[in-house]
């Protein structure tokens, strides 16, 4: 794996500290989740784990134009364009399992990165751009922009990345169900009430902090051998459930996309409507 393999993200490593900065790449659509940039964070989390020079990963998304913190994006979530699938070649168009809507190959890939990965959530965080950071992250680093949502059940669907099985072991069962029931807005301050994320900071403040903390579980100050097995004893006994979650959520999401309810909620938001949903 190169860097030059990299369109959608940009996979940057300090040489001298080991700290791979990934930047999901699409401003000019929110960083959304397309085919290409889920694929890109599972090759930039194999090429991490098999460089014994990258130490620690940091994962935020690029800078909205006109550099207003206040428009940034983290990601907007699962974006799907035909046209993408069909510029790729076909050796990367291999790499893609349409049917792994759940983005089981990338999170089982993230949960069993022993490595320390941060996300500096630099702006809103929708569905996928949520998730990815619940299911993958040890530390989650908020601006104090940011804000999540969860709008799944909205648009007819179920979560995914293992999201139902660890957002209710983290909040509890009823709050888990209420976020993602009703897909309400969710501020940093509100994230980190919950114990959603770790820190909210000022703006200018968040990736400098990621990076300090990065370093902190890294040589020299850091005693990296024993964060990585602290990591592993953590997520290795939870690797079985993990996995069972995933499949669960792929037969139910590859169910939830053929419903009449996810075509109603699709035909509501480009007619800019209120769905009209029969439960079929």
């Amino acid at each position: 794996m190169t860097e030059k393999n990299f369109k959608a993200i940009l996979y940057e490593k300090d040489n001298d500290t080991g700290i791979v900065m990934v930047t999901i790449n699409r401003p000019e659509i929110k960083n959304a989740l397309t085919l290409r940039v889920l694929l890109e964070l599972r090759w930039a989390a194999d090429a991490v784990g098999k460089d014994d020079t990258a130490k620690a990963l940091i994962i935020t998304g690029a800078g909205a134009k006109g550099g207003d913190p206040e428009k940034e994006a983290f990601s907007s979530g699962g974006y799907f364009n035909p046209a993408e699938l069909e510029s790729m070649d076909e050796e990367t168009k291999s790499e893609i399992d349409l049917t792994d809507i759940a983005q089981k190959e990338l999170c089982l890939k993230l949960w069993q990165l022993y490595k320390p990965v941060i996300v500096a959530m630099n702006g809103l965080a929708i569905g996928g751009g949520f998730t990815i950071p619940l299911s993958c992250a040890d530390l989650i680093f908020a601006s104090e922009h940011a804000w999540a949502r969860l709008p799944f059940v909205n648009l007819g669907i179920v979560p995914e990345l293992a999201s139902s099985y660890l957002l209710p072991r983290l909040l509890g069962f009823q709050k888990a169900k209420e976020i993602m029931f009703f897909g309400e807005k969710m501020t940093a301050r509100q994230m980190f009430e919950l114990g959603v994320v770790n820190k909210v900071l000022p703006h200018e403040e968040l990736i400098p902090y990621a990076r300090g903390m990065a370093l902190r579980l890294i040589p020299p100050k850091g005693a990296w051998k024993a964060v990585r097995m602290t990591k592993e004893a953590l997520h290795k006994p939870l690797i079985e459930s993990i996995t069972r979650a995933l499949d669960l959520e792929n037969e139910a999401l590859n169910k939830a996309f053929a419903s009449k309810d996810f075509a109603e909620a699709i035909s509501a938001r480009i007619e800019k409507r209120e769905p009209v949903f029969k439960g079929d």
